[in-house]
């Protein structure tokens, strides 16, 4: 039974990028954190708005304010504001700066999950030091005496694990992989989670590391021990691996790692029909076939067990249509996690998990 233990409230900035592909962040805690108490969001462009509506419709009781100041006015024991974006090349927006400024003056610590620091920041660092408040830099790369390199311990592991790998970035591999532990955990299996990214540690992560702030040598090493551990300490059921970018995403290649050094035999594919090229950008090539995708996983040792679609810009119909087509090309579940949820792949996993 779990307990029912006291979060800290947060607010999330968003800062008028909430309805942004970039405020994944966001958007991951919005949906929810184990971490946090996310009370609020700061967005002026959203003012007024329940901000579970304006990411799916969803009401989720976080009220979206234009300002921190009017937000503290409605809201009390705010103890963290938390940057809700991620931008290419982990840059802090400048017009964050007096939002941040403006926290920090009410007593407020920050965690920030880009690659731009704040406790780099002369001036924020300052603030910060005079209003006794914490800076908190999410991607702050380990220690190297801290960091492990890949053993094979990996091998001796006899639980199963599961990779949820995406075509691109910013696809809702995160979601569907909190959606299929959340529904694992409804259906009495004990499936833990292995977070790769920032967010993932901001909703509560308990096994994992920030992938791409990891020195590249000891990747592999890292995701081994974190996968290791998990076993050891939960005897799970089923291991769940976050995935990061795409394996042919030219900006950042990622997910042969999980396949080759966590070793994942299964996989879900998260893939998006409306999107044609990387990041929506032409000049970074097209995305290829879902099918030579799955191929490609083969050529890895792996299966896809099944395909999640990211609906973005599609409606619910051409959603559905997408689904009924795309299970008659593959001959695996098709899932929509955001319109009927991940129901449709427990079979498969129970049957996965049988000893």
């Amino acid at each position: 039974m779990k307990e029912n233990k006291i979060l800290p409230k947060a607010i999330v900035l968003t800062n008028g990028m909430l309805t942004h592909s970039d405020a994944k962040t966001a958007h991951g805690l919005i949906r929810g954190s184990e971490r946090f108490d996310v009370v609020a969001v700061i967005d002026q462009l959203s003012a007024g708005k329940d901000a579970g509506e304006v990411l799916d419709g969803k009401h989720r009781n976080i009220q979206v304010y234009a300002s921190v100041t009017e937000a503290l006015a409605v809201l009390d024991n705010i103890q963290y504001c938390i940057i809700g974006i991620a931008t290419v090349g982990g840059k802090l927006p400048t017009d964050f700066l007096p939002v941040l400024e403006n926290c920090i003056r009410m007593g407020i610590s920050i965690f920030n999950g880009l690659h731009e620091f704040l406790s780099d920041i002369p001036s924020i660092k300052a603030l910060a030091t005079e209003y006794k408040v914490e800076l908190i830099d999410v991607r702050k790369p380990k220690a190297k005496k801290d960091l492990h390199f890949w053993t094979g311990e990996i091998f001796k592991i006899k639980t199963p694990i599961l990779a949820v790998i995406g075509m691109d970035c910013a696809m809702g591999k995160r979601t569907t992989c909190r959606l299929i532990r959340q529904a694992c955990e409804t259906e009495g299996i004990n499936a833990q989670m292995i977070y790769t990214g920032q967010t993932g540690w901001l909703q509560g992560g308990q096994y994992g590391f920030v992938f791409d702030s990891t020195l590249n040598d000891f990747i592999s090493g890292e995701l081994e021990h974190a996968i290791v551990n998990c076993n050891k300490e939960t005897s799970p059921d089923l291991i769940l691996l976050e995935g990061q970018s795409a394996l042919r995403n030219p900006s950042g290649p990622c997910g042969s790692e999980l396949l080759v050094s966590g070793n994942a035999k299964q996989v879900v594919l998260v893939v998006t029909p409306k999107r044609k090229h990387y990041e929506e950008l032409p000049e970074w090539g097209e995305i290829p076939s879902v099918a030579s995708e799955i191929a490609l996983i083969a050529m890895y040792g792996s299966k896809v067990i099944a395909v999640a679609i990211n609906t973005e810009h599609c409606s619910n119909e051409e959603a559905f249509q997408y689904q009924a087509s795309l299970e008659k090309e593959l001959g695996v579940p098709v899932l929509l996690p955001l319109q009927e949820g991940v129901g449709k792949l427990m079979p498969v996993l129970k049957n996965l998990i049988k000893p």
